[in-house]
């Protein structure tokens, strides 16, 4: 019975400690699908602004772009649109989901600069 005993007292120590131990891994689980969120939005993010880009610069409307924009980065994805000479620039930004993402409000951004190839055609700067 002595053994027994023994075997009954590890096993609540082992439970004890499993108790104390997981939320610290839950957290750190939770910390890194964020952190693989934010990194598939900033990639996302970044094709966005590029295929924007190209396509303001082959001479696609303002709406068109923002469309494309979206499409490629997702509905709540905000597009500016800009123009400086010859160059057209895009710039897309959204906010992080996740399981992080509600609780701490990350937004991410990328642009894309590209010349323009339609000639005549000015961008408004007011997107």
């Amino acid at each position: 019975m002595g053994a027994r005993a023994g075997f009954g007292r590890q096993a609540g120590a082992i439970t004890a400690e499993f108790a104390v131990a997981l939320p610290a891994v839950v957290l750190l689980l939770a910390f890194l699908l964020a952190g693989g969120a934010a990194g598939l939005t900033q990639l996302r993010l970044e094709e966005a602004a590029r295929a924007g880009a190209r396509a303001l610069a082959r001479g696609e409307s303002n709406s068109a772009v923002t469309g494309i924009v979206q499409r490629s980065a997702g509905e709540g994805a905000a597009t500016g649109i800009a123009s400086d000479g010859g160059w057209v620039r895009v710039e897309a930004s959204a906010r992080v989901g996740g399981a992080l993402g509600i609780l701490i409000p990350w937004t991410l951004s990328a642009k894309a600069d590209t010349p323009q190839e339609s000639s005549g055609t000015e961008v408004p700067a007011d997107g």
